[in-house]
């Protein structure tokens, strides 16, 4: 399939970014007066912008003429801020207004601040989740709204306006449905932003009716890291395989940034399921549990459909629906130096056949570059064999992906890939979305205070759009998202005769 280096860069480019930054020279010390905090915001967002006008792909790309007039709109916006910002929190939220404008995942700058520069983290005592098309009290402190209860505005402002200025301005992308499932959980986090006003009197219709709360800001606490790593993934497994019930295969896949252990449990529950067919082809159903995964390497999705629906059948369906795709490679000098740099990491960590796959890649933009071409365009794979007498029985059990709202980058390839199936359903959250530009790598700001994030690369032709997003056939809203909601929802489905519902579960006032 097209960009078959992806899996390389997805896997080792963030790591070898930051090992080059480990290496660069120490960074000044930081701000101390209010003055010096608004010019070091000024100064790395100007950075940040000069940064991607150099290296970005979407600068020369005819099929985005707006492109660059974004970022330089970007560039002003966090200028506005700036200008204001007295502090390390001021600075921090003048970084994530340039990232909002310019409206890309992959793109933009992060605040690299000490946490003891940023304030401490305050709320009201309970935390809200997005489900279906309203805020609701995920958990709560004794004394609190009721959890279920449904939050029907503040200060006289409705939810969905109360997100926009307090959290889409400053974090995530309001146009794409699977962040208001992700971010919408900061709405009742206080930051220190200084240009967020928290909310303060709100509404709620509760099982006993409407009231309305004064609400008392107060330090985060133990209930609140424990409610926030669960508040939109729900109780997420270890990448593993289970059968929670019989004839239930659940195939837990959280992330495709795996660390060594996790890259081992990958690799024998992939061989498991490659020795052993007759389990998945004789199951009810198999599971395909998403939650928590934020993307990486595609390598792993492809593995696993491989597994489960024969490794041609895959390149078959994948090849067809990436006929005609390109992948264009930013020819800047920095780009070029970072391919050449991740050969050579490549090939000190002896993983010789990654190097000689990405080998073509780094050849090709260095020599790009040199002739002055704003592109390296990437051969095409060839095309996958055609079926053969060993092709293993095909797969017909149903197979439900679990999608969380901040599925993106690699998680979205597996979407890609495993709905080319017709025995697949969709069940959970709309996704997050993608740009056709990705691959990043990190440049730390010469302040040390942000580090840059620019893609290296671009899709020309993907079938999946800029910023198209996948919905659910069976939209999951109940309110703790737990294995034991999704189970009961695919039960129920396969009684149906699997036949996907599309009317969403919603969540009870009593919790869900």
């Amino acid at each position: 399939m097209p960009g078959l280096k992806r899996a390389v860069l997805a896997a080792l480019l963030l790591v070898a970014g930051w090992a080059r930054a480990a290496g660069s020279p120490p960074a000044p010390p930081a701000p101390t007066t209010p003055v010096a905090w608004s010019a070091a915001a000024r100064a790395d967002i100007d950075y940040a912008f000069s940064t991607l006008l150099e290296n970005h792909p979407g600068v020369f790309d005819r099929s985005n003429p707006g492109f660059t007039a974004r970022l330089r709109a970007a560039r002003a916006a966090g200028h506005v801020l700036a200008a204001k910002a007295r502090s390390a929190a001021g600075y921090a939220a003048a970084i994530s207004r340039f990232n909002t404008v310019i409206g890309d995942g992959h793109a933009g700058a992060v605040a690299t601040l000490n946490e003891s520069l940023a304030p401490a983290a305050r709320w009201p005592g309970f935390l809200a989740v997005w489900r279906g098309d309203g805020l609701f009290v995920y958990a709560t402190e004794p004394g609190g709204p009721a959890a279920g209860s449904r939050v029907l505005g503040c200060d006289g402002k409705s939810v969905r306006r109360l997100l926009l200025t307090n959290v889409f301005r400053f974090i995530g992308r309001s146009a794409e449905p699977g962040n208001w499932w992700t971010r919408s959980v900061n709405l009742f986090v206080d930051d220190g932003n200084p240009f967020v006003r928290p909310p303060r009197r709100c509404r709620f219709q509760t099982p006993g009716g409407m009231e309305t709360r004064v609400l008392a800001w107060t330090a985060v606490n133990a209930d609140y890291q424990a409610w926030r790593q669960n508040a939109y993934n729900g109780d997420s497994h270890p990448v593993g395989e289970t059968e929670p019930a019989r004839g239930l295969v659940w195939i837990a896949m959280p992330t495709f940034e795996p660390d060594a252990a996790q890259r081992d449990a990958y690799r024998a529950m992939i061989s498991a399921i490659s020795d052993d067919r007759g389990k998945v082809l004789n199951a009810r159903a198999v599971v395909i549990d998403l939650r928590a995964n934020q993307g990486g390497s595609s390598d792993w999705s492809l593995d696993l459909a491989g597994a489960l629906w024969g490794r041609g059948r895959v390149d078959r369906a994948m090849g067809a629906y990436n006929r005609g795709v390109q992948i264009w490679w930013r020819a800047s000098r920095d780009n070029a130096d970072y391919a050449a740099h991740l050969v050579d990491i490549l090939k000190a960590e002896k993983q010789i056949r990654m190097a000689e796959e990405f080998a073509p890649v780094a050849l090709g933009l260095a020599t790009a570059h040199t002739r002055g071409q704003p592109y390296f365009v990437e051969p095409p794979d060839p095309p996958a064999a055609p079926l053969g007498r060993d092709e293993p029985p095909p797969l017909t059990t149903p197979v439900y992906v679990i999608v969380p709202g901040q599925c993106a980058s690699a998680c979205l390839d597996a979407l890609d890939t495993f709905t080319r199936f017709p025995n697949t359903r969709l069940i959970g959250a709309p996704s997050s979305a993608d740009s056709a530009y990705l691959e990043v790598r990190p440049q730390p700001a010469p302040s040390g205070l942000s580090v840059v994030i620019i893609p290296n690369k671009m899709w020309v032709r993907r079938p999946r759009p800029a910023g198209g997003a996948y919905r659910p056939g069976i939209e999951v809203t109940t309110l703790k998202w737990s294995t034991a909601d999704f189970q009961a929802v695919i039960e129920a489905d396969l009684e149906r005769g699997g036949k996907a519902n599309r009317q969403p579960v919603r969540p009870g006032l009593a919790g869900g």
